[in-house]
């Protein structure tokens, strides 16, 4: 048997079962690492069911791994790795699939030889994609009733992001929900809530009564002075121009809190 870095045996399988799965043994540290996928071979020496595409389209979406799905957006891979091999390497790369989907494509494109623009780009619209059917399919309230009803309809735009973004929700006279939607998104260089057009929107809507939330990208649900700030702004200005302010909350990946005003 040829030797490399290590020695490599392909799994014996039966017709039915799995694709192959390559089985190698460290020369540094002698330990066995057995994973699925396609790697060791070239794409065109895999049978035709066991390829990625050709089994997304027999079998469904939810029989292809994390990684040959990605394989599958990324198209290709480079000299000496297949796509199913470069999208593990991205995947680990960036610390999970999760945190992947938090990478601008700009970053995607960058240090990582074989994933360029083209490929950035569609990995990020993918990951995009799915956000946006989770927000419209998020079973949320559509009354606020108190400031968890106002967390759990803003929440789905606010998760899963690496920069800060404010969110308005809303409402009429009652508190059901009229619209949420997104006030700033990686306002670095402005007020992350200006309370003159958040005032302007809600009018411009309708609406009778409103809600604020926004993110921590760092996971700290803690206001900041600058949050509570905003909460007394926003709450003067909405009684300055007869509008119902409803309450004002931080958003994370992990939980919700209230911002008291100052």
């Amino acid at each position: 048997m040829a030797r490399g870095r290590a020695s490599r045996r392909w799994a014996l399988r039966s017709p039915r079962s799995p694709p192959p799965y390559l089985t190698t043994r460290s020369r540094s540290t002698g330990t066995r690492l057995t994973e699925p996928g396609l790697i060791g071979m070239r794409m065109r020496e895999v049978p035709a069911q066991d390829r990625p595409r050709e089994r997304l389209l027999g079998r469904g979406a939810e029989a292809l791994s994390d990684r040959e799905l990605l394989a599958l957006l990324l198209g290709a891979g480079l000299a000496g790795q297949d796509a199913v091999e470069l999208a593990g390497r991205l995947i680990a790369r960036h610390g999970g699939l999760h945190a992947l989907s938090r990478v601008p494509a700009h970053e995607l494109a960058a240090g990582l030889p074989g994933v360029g623009p083209a490929k950035a780009a569609r990995v990020a619209a993918a990951f995009q994609l799915g956000r946006r059917v989770a927000v419209q399919q998020a079973p949320g309230p559509r009354r606020i009733s108190d400031s968890s009803d106002l967390a759990a309809v803003a929440s789905p735009l606010l998760r899963g992001l690496r920069h800060e973004r404010a969110v308005l929700v809303t409402c009429d006279g009652a508190g059901a929900v009229l619209r949420a939607s997104v006030l700033t998104d990686g306002a670095s260089d402005r007020t992350l809530v200006p309370v003159r057009d958040t005032l302007a929107r809600v009018l411009a809507l309708g609406g009778a009564a409103f809600g604020v939330a926004h993110n921590h990208p760092t996971g700290r649900l803690t206001p900041s002075d600058a949050d509570r700030l905003t909460t007394s702004r926003l709450a003067a200005g909405a009684q300055a121009v007869g509008l119902r302010f409803l309450d004002h909350v931080v958003v994370t990946d992990s939980g919700w809190r209230r911002v008291p005003p100052d």
